[in-house]
């Protein structure tokens, strides 16, 4: 992995997971729930800190219990927070998760996103948004503008649009904020939920074509769940299998994946000034494959878990 001078920037809601199997828990942790750390982009911070990338993280949360069991969590697991990410004022998130019987997650939110100032480092070789936080006034629009004030700045940003409908329930008005954010992104991961949300009956192939078009956009990830991965690329197209597991749930496991990505792209030397120009098929190759087998392990285990590099290696060798 080449130096890294400044950590990668991952910008998005951490909050906490309530964990159900069936929807019958309240704020205060009492029913059936287990409250666990979690949100898009504390899991992604995680798993990349867990994958040994320095990593920042810009989100809002408070200081209240469910605060706290974020703020330990985050901590415990090396990853650092920006100035204003802890706000004593501030009223934690949560997301209420309730598992079916093949451990699949549904989710219902309970929060706020409005960010606090973002700034980008010297030397930062990546950052990292979507989900609800590219969705969900304020923060929205103060992604965007930072997205498009960096925009001549050596640094690759990577998306996960990760579709809500509970949060954006019209799928015309959300692809249609997907594409405004894609166009400022030079790789953008989607899962094939997320395209039946967006684009109702639109091929992967077709979706990762349209997203293509934009001239700052190099490749497209498009996971399949248990069927694995596709990466496409300018001029390269890659299929991953996913290796056989026994699932214990999903929770986390898209967040899993995109921190490896994004791991697999610095091992490569793909982030930064390069900005994925250099993408090879046996380097997007290897790159997805590593990515989709983070995202197996995190599923063969309770909640938003994401593997370390170690744990990796020992599953699924170098």
């Amino acid at each position: 992995m080449s130096p890294v001078t400044a950590p990668v920037l991952v910008i998005g809601e951490a909050l906490v997971d309530i964990v159900n199997a069936a929807a019958k828990t309240t704020r205060n942790g009492n029913g059936k729930g287990k409250a666990i750390p979690g949100g898009f982009a504390a899991n992604v911070a995680v798993g990349l800190a867990r994958m040994g990338v320095p990593t920042e993280l810009v989100a809002r949360f408070g200081t209240d219990q469910y605060g706290d069991l974020l703020g330990a969590h985050l901590f415990g697991n090396g990853v650092q927070l920006a100035p204003g990410t802890v706000d004593p004022g501030f009223r934690t998130s949560t997301a209420t998760a309730t598992l079916d019987a093949e451990g699949v997650a549904t989710y219902q939110f309970d929060m706020t996103w409005d960010p606090p100032a973002l700034s980008l480092r010297r030397g930062c070789p990546a950052i990292h948004t979507g989900s609800i936080a590219t969705m969900l006034e304020p923060g929205a629009t103060a992604i965007h503008r930072f997205l498009e004030s960096v925009v001549d700045q050596p640094v690759t940003v990577t998306l996960d649009p990760n579709a809500r409908p509970a949060i954006t329930p019209d799928p015309v008005v959300a692809w249609a904020a997907v594409r405004k954010l894609a166009a400022l992104s030079d790789l953008v991961k989607l899962s094939d939920e997320d395209c039946a949300f967006f684009r109702p009956g639109v091929s992967l192939d077709e979706i990762a074509a349209e997203l293509l078009t934009e001239e700052r956009t190099q490749c497209v990830v498009i996971t399949r769940g248990g069927e694995g991965a596709i990466g496409v690329g300018r001029d390269v197209q890659v299929e991953v299998k996913a290796p056989a597991i026994e699932v214990v749930d999903t929770v986390g496991a898209g967040d899993s994946l995109m921190a490896a990505l994004i791991t697999g792209l610095l091992k490569r030397d793909l982030l930064g000034q390069r900005r994925l120009a250099g993408l090879t098929s046996e380097a997007l190759h290897d790159v997805v494959d590593y990515a989709v087998k983070a995202a197996a392990i995190t599923c063969t285990r309770h909640g938003a878990d994401p593997p370390t590099a170690a744990e990796h290696a020992a599953r699924w060798g170098a």
